[in-house]
């Protein structure tokens, strides 16, 4: 019985890097014409936040996110806003006596893609892979959470 502990645990350990790497690589991307200026992961929590509302040529941010169980929404929202989406529930109640309302949330990846392509100040997120020339990348989330540089990775897509 403990041997079979013993390579359960050694199994999982070896395996967890593994399944990681699986895990898609997540683009947040903008509308192309958009001057967004210099926006890290601080900036963008806020701009999910509702309490950055303008970018730096004067349009209106316009952030959009994928269903709350959506695994992409899951990551994005742990990584960007060191919450779960659940975990935010307490804070938009807050906000919407205040009269601020969450992004919209869109169904699914190419959803996310047509809006943001077609939507001056929109800002969203999708796996690295599914971006196409409508849009553009402003960083990248890793498969550990890092925010990084739209240039720092060169994504493998299947």
């Amino acid at each position: 019985m403990y041997i079979r502990v013993l390579i359960c645990a050694l199994l999982c350990t070896l395996l967890a890097p593994l399944a990681r790497a699986a895990e898609p690589v997540l683009a947040v991307i903008v509308h192309p014409a958009t001057d967004t200026g210099d926006v890290d992961g601080g900036a963008l929590a806020l701009i999910y936040k509702r309490r950055r509302l303008l970018w730096n040529d004067g349009s209106r941010i316009q952030p959009v996110n994928l269903p709350a169980d959506h695994p992409l929404r899951r990551r994005f929202s742990r990584a960007v806003l060191h919450r779960t989406p659940e975990g935010m529930d307490d804070y938009w109640n807050e906000q919407y006596f205040q009269g601020v309302l969450p992004p919209y949330v869109l169904a699914s990846e190419t959803a996310v893609l047509r809006f943001v392509a077609d939507t001056a100040g929109a800002v969203g997120y999708v796996a690295h892979c599914a971006v196409d020339g409508g849009v553009r990348v402003l960083m990248l989330v890793d498969h550990g959470g890092q925010i990084l540089p739209p240039d720092a990775l060169r994504p493998v897509c299947p």
